[in-house]
């Protein structure tokens, strides 16, 4: 595989980690960038941008700028929205929804908070009418469909991942605090800021969307059911009986939109569906989660440390509800545990189902992002990232 990009002196496992997953672990086209105190270290990229992945003549090669649709790991970029919000003043994490978004009260949701929606302790994860993918994405049915929705639990009591109606909870509150849409307000107040309007979006614009197959976007391998958390664990019976029973709460919830959207479809990469349709390089994820824990290469730094400090200050831990197995959760951001491996134990970031990643460490001052259309049975613990992780590790301790 010819792996291209760089890595800084003392980094060379992160590459040999690279190759390996191409040669060992079924990568079909990738790419990963890490950061450190801001500054580049690694910046690597390789394989095929077209779906069936084969080094053939004609194929697409995985170019510098190509980006790739990144599934969960946009709730990462998403959680960013309310925190800054939040840190301008505009919006109280303590206050009922129902305060900005007053048809969300319906059914006894009056007593879900604005830190509920961001660790999953709203008790929406599922809807009683699963959408259509055009439904999903006309940006009206979703938000009215969370609204109407009643609790499957008493929020705040417990919490259970909400795959997709993350989108449209997050995005409403967004858009009736602002009136600004999420994938607006992140390509102003995130990707411009940081010089990646050309490499980060929730909503595809019209004019990249036109340029896609000529190499910009990845396409994605056809999506698959998920077989549970991750490859490294050992899944208990209940996890793989969740997983199989279309009336658990667990494919409820990943079934909110039914039948699976096709992501290589145009119409899909245009919707803005902050829990699972953002479009990034890897680059611009190890950027963006750079510019949350301090300074990147120009001065520009998007969180203070308060913001810091709540991103990453635990709100949900242990059984979830629809993953089943432990999880835990800050305000918007995955944090390091055996269902969701990160560098440390002070690591907050956002895994992909099928092996997406990004994260930042403050301890260490790593930002990571990686990224693949090599789309694989996963939720959280993808083992080509992990594979990078393990990596980094030894990299750092050297």
């Amino acid at each position: 595989m010819d792996v291209q990009g760089t890595v800084a002196d003392g980094f060379e496992p992160v590459r040999d980690a690279f190759v390996k997953n191409f040669a060992h672990g079924g990568e079909r086209g990738a790419a990963v960038t890490v950061h450190r105190h801001g500054r580049k270290v690694v910046d690597l990229w390789g394989g095929v941008a077209d779906a069936d992945g084969e080094s053939r003549d004609g194929a697409r090669p995985w170019a510098e700028d190509t980006a790739q649709i990144v599934r969960s790991a946009t709730k990462g970029v998403a959680a960013a929205v309310p925190l800054l919000l939040h840190q301008r003043g505009q919006l109280d994490l303590d206050a009922p929804v129902g305060t900005y978004w007053p048809e969300f009260k319906a059914h006894g949701k009056e007593r879900v908070l604005v830190r509920h929606l961001l660790s999953h302790r709203a008790g929406v994860p599922a809807l009683d009418r699963s959408l259509t993918p055009a439904e999903a994405a006309d940006g009206e049915s979703g938000p009215a469909a969370v609204a109407a929705q009643a609790p499957a639990w008493e929020p705040g009591s417990a919490h259970g991942y909400h795959a997709q109606t993350y989108s449209w909870l997050l995005g409403e509150l967004v858009r009736r605090v602002t009136g600004r849409t999420m994938g607006r307000w992140v390509a102003e107040e995130v990707a411009r800021p940081l010089g990646l309007a050309d490499s980060l979006w929730i909503g595809l614009p019209e004019d990249v969307a036109a340029r896609g197959r000529v190499g910009r976007i990845a396409d994605v391998t056809a999506p698959e059911a998920p077989a549970g958390p991750g490859l490294k664990l050992r899944p208990k019976r209940s996890v793989t009986d969740a997983w199989s029973d279309p009336g658990s709460l667990t494919r409820r919830a990943f079934a909110a939109i039914d039948p699976l959207p096709d992501e290589n479809d145009p119409g899909y990469r245009a919707a803005e569906l902050p829990a699972s349709n953002g479009i990034a390089t890897a680059r611009a994820l190890s950027r963006c989660y750079a510019s949350l824990i301090g300074e990147v290469e120009d001065g520009v730094r998007l969180f203070a440390p308060a913001t810091l400090t709540l991103a990453r200050t635990e709100e949900s831990a242990g059984p979830d509800r629809v993953l089943v197995v432990g999880t835990r959760f800050g305000l918007g951001y995955m944090l390091h545990g055996p269902a969701c491996p990160l560098l440390s134990p002070g690591s907050f970031g956002h895994p992909g189902r099928g092996g997406s990643l990004a994260f930042a460490d403050p301890e260490s001052g790593i930002a990571f992002g990686y990224v693949t259309n090599g789309m694989q049975r996963n939720v959280t613990a993808d083992p080509r990232a992990q594979g990078l992780i393990r990596a980094l590790r030894t990299a750092l301790a050297a």
